[in-house]
């Protein structure tokens, strides 16, 4: 059973506390690090200069506090290469599956629209990502 280090427990405990009940189940299952939970404006700031993130403080779901967002990535943690895609999308998929069966909404940054197809998401793939779904009411 894997389990997650001290680093990747200090930015999990940031996170929402259905996002933590998520990722502790999942840890049990897949071996991964979480990268990043809540980001303070400076962190906002940077990610979004360097173009880890499309969207400026305050408007990311990271940005609130507790996060409602958390970055993960499948370990070893390898970000190029012919494996590093689908590795994501392994995890991702436990990580959902878990999500669902303890019927909390998570959205998938490889999987926008939630309709379990990853073909042009909007354009945009953020494989790392994941955070509470709301959906909007008319």
């Amino acid at each position: 059973m894997y389990k997650f280090g001290t680093t990747s427990e200090r930015k999990l405990k940031t996170c929402h506390k259905d996002i933590q009940k998520v990722m502790r189940a999942a840890i049990k299952v897949a071996d991964f690090s979480i990268i990043c939970g809540h980001r303070n404006k400076i962190d906002q700031t940077r990610a979004f200069r360097s173009g880890a993130s499309k969207v400026q403080w305050p408007y990311s779901r990271h940005n609130s506090s507790p996060s409602r967002a958390v970055d993960i990535a499948p370990w070893p943690i390898v970000w190029e290469g012919p494996s590093a895609r689908e590795r994501f999308y392994y995890v991702g998929g436990i990580i959902i599956g878990i999500a669902e069966s303890m019927k909390i909404k998570l959205r998938h940054g490889g999987d926008w629209d939630r309709d379990r197809e990853i073909l042009d998401e909007k354009g945009l793939s953020d494989l790392p990502h994941f955070e509470l779904f709301e959906s909007r009411r008319p």
